[in-house]
């Protein structure tokens, strides 16, 4: 390389500025620091708020437990209210037992398993209150608390807690009070308040009723018109008779977005179209179909109890399958099965499928191959 071409080199290369030679000057300086004196700085450094980044999902919202517990409480609220309006005071206390009982166990089993109270999400009251919906006013007043003890200790807190159960509570101590059959089959008419506030009621004090359901099962229509099926005139448990009031709590629940319209709509438009394809009734089809949706738990069943999070599909592909085999199944069971009502156990065993329907039903990782992987 000759002369002019390295005058021309140096030329072309900038000058190094004199900060940029102090700045360097400085690093060396601090890299000769013993690292006692590095820690000391590095811990005054602090990020900016809006750098400070939690764990995913990026997702905020306000719903906490008990906002979404509250907003069930009252959506069942109207049902309720007119269940003791139709069945006496007597529906009142077995709700309220039934509730005091649930956040009691609630409380002494976290206590005892040492784990965090949280009876104020009002987890166990929405369990209490549909556990004391689901069951006749006639029951012996002990019955709502073994009733709470099943769905709190054994369903709920044994499992792990909310969140961990892996079938309904309220559902499941229903299924198990009919170790007392005779109890849990004993209606009374409508319009025939309850008032008595005994444990157990003396025979003569019941003004015993057939449900519809029954003459349904025996293929005729029910003697109470639609108008007052509808409305709630008629026999059975205690929030399950006004298909009108449940169906306004839905519609809060829907609108709150507390639960998605998948599983409702299933369920139902199964039921009523099985039973308008395939009744068991010599007469008009259509008439069938609206006694079997309006008559028992089907309303309450499906927008209450078969929405529950923690037992229900995750998916709306598998929530519209969930909806679908609980509606397949009642129906199956209130055709062939000995018992008059199929919906507690129709949901109880698609809440034990959940685990399948989810698997087949998730949609696969970004980036993920077959089987997820």
């Amino acid at each position: 390389m000759d002369n002019n071409e390295k005058v021309v080199l140096q030329e072309a290369s900038p000058a190094v500025p004199e900060t940029e030679k102090a700045a360097e000057n400085s690093m060396t300086d601090t890299a000769a620091v013993g690292s006692g004196e590095t820690k000391k700085a590095e811990a005054k450094i602090k990020l900016p708020q809006f750098l400070t980044v939690s764990p995913s999902p990026h997702i905020k919202s306000p719903e906490t437990t008990t906002t979404v517990m509250l907003d069930v409480l009252i959506a069942l609220i109207p049902a309720f209210v007119w269940g003791v309006y139709v069945f006496g005071m007597r529906a009142l206390a077995v709700a309220l037992i039934s509730v005091i009982a649930c956040v009691a166990f609630e409380a002494a089993a976290q206590f005892i398993l040492h784990r965090p109270v949280t009876i104020g999400d009002l987890s166990a009251c929405v369990t209490g209150l549909l556990l004391a919906m689901n069951l006749p006013v006639t029951v012996p007043l002990w019955m709502p608390v073994i009733g709470a003890f099943f769905a709190i200790v054994v369903v709920k807190q044994l499992f792990g807690g909310i969140g961990k159960n892996f079938v309904n509570p309220a559902l499941a101590a229903r299924v198990f009070l009919f170790s007392w059959a005779a109890e849990m089959t004993r209606f009374t008419e409508a319009g025939s308040p309850v008032n008595s506030f005994m444990n157990t009621l003396p025979e003569a004090d019941i003004v015993a009723s057939a449900t519809p359901l029954a003459s349904l099962k025996n293929g005729a229509l029910p003697d109470v018109n639609l108008f007052d099926m509808l409305i709630g005139n008629r026999g059975g448990c205690i929030g399950e008779v006004s298909a009108l009031l449940i169906i306004a709590g839905a519609v809060y629940l829907l609108v709150r977005r507390v639960i998605t319209w998948h599983i409702p709509v299933a369920y139902i438009g199964t039921v009523a179209i099985l039973t308008f394809f395939f009744p068991q009734y010599d007469g008009v089809a259509w008439n069938f179909m609206v006694y079997e949706l309006l008559s028992g738990g089907l309303m309450l069943g499906a927008f209450f109890m078969a929405t529950d999070y923690s037992t229900s599909a995750v998916t709306p592909v598998g929530r519209l399958v969930f909806g679908v085999g609980c509606g397949a199944i009642t129906v199956l069971i209130r055709y062939f099965g000995s018992y008059n009502e199929g919906v507690s156990f129709a949901i109880l065993i698609m809440n034990l499928l959940v685990w399948y329907i989810d698997k087949v039903t998730m949609p696969r990782r970004f980036g993920g191959g077959k089987n997820g992987k």
